[in-house]
C-alpha cells in the first residue's frame, strides 16, 4: 500500500482539507485499496478537534465526505509514510527538524507539483478567511499528486498494490 500525509500547522484547514480531496479522487479512481491517506499538523493546539467551519462548508459544497477527520499532531513515526505533503515551507522546515535526515526526501510542499502556479505555498485560511482559494489550490494540487503516484508506482484503477 502507498501511503499520504498532508501537514499543515494546526491540522484543522489546509492538511484536513486537502486528506478529505485526496481521499475523494483516490475513491474516483477504484484505488483506496492501493492508497492510504492521513493527515497532521506541526501543532498541537487543535488535536482531537474536527477541522474549521470554513473547511468542513467548502469541502460539503463539493460534496466531499469529512466526517471522520480528527486533528492530531505529526510526529516522528510518520516517517512510514511514503509522500509526506506539507502545505507550506514553514512546516516543511518543521517536520524536517522532527525526521532523521534519510526521511527527508519524503517531504516535498504540495504546489511543488504544480510549475505553472504563481503560489507555491498553500495560504493559510485561518488567517486569511480565504477557503476557496485555498480549496482551489488543494484540488488541483491533489490531482498532480494522485497522477504521480499512480506514474510512480504504476497504478492503474482498481489497481490493488502490495495485495
Amino acid at each position: 500500500m502507498v501511503s499520504v500525509l498532508f501537514v499543515c500547522l494546526g491540522n484543522i484547514c489546509r492538511s484536513p482539507m486537502a486528506e478529505a480531496t485526496f481521499r475523494a479522487k483516490v475513491e474516483d479512481e477504484n484505488l483506496s485499496e492501493a492508497i492510504e491517506v492521513d493527515s497532521a499538523g506541526t501543532g498541537d493546539w487543535h488535536v482531537g478537534k474536527k477541522p474549521h467551519e470554513g473547511t468542513l462548508a467548502i469541502l460539503r459544497e463539493n460534496n466531499i465526505k469529512s466526517d471522520d477527520l480528527i486533528a492530531r499532531q505529526f510526529h516522528g513515526e510518520d516517517k512510514k509514510y511514503d509522500y509526506i505533503v506539507a502545505m507550506d515551507a514553514s512546516n516543511e522546515r518543521n517536520m524536517k527538524k522532527i525526521l532523521d535526515s534519510e526521511h527527508h526526501g519524503k517531504v516535498f510542499k504540495l504546489l511543488d507539483l504544480m510549475d505553472e502556479s504563481r503560489e507555491k505555498e498553500v495560504p493559510d485560511p485561518y488567517y486569511t478567511g480565504n477557503f476557496q482559494e485555498v480549496y482551489d489550490l488543494v484540488e488541483s494540487g491533489c490531482s498532480r499528486l494522485l497522477n504521480k503516484i499512480k506514474k510512480d508506482n504504476q497504478l492503474k484503477e482498481g489497481n490493488t498494490y502490495g495485495k
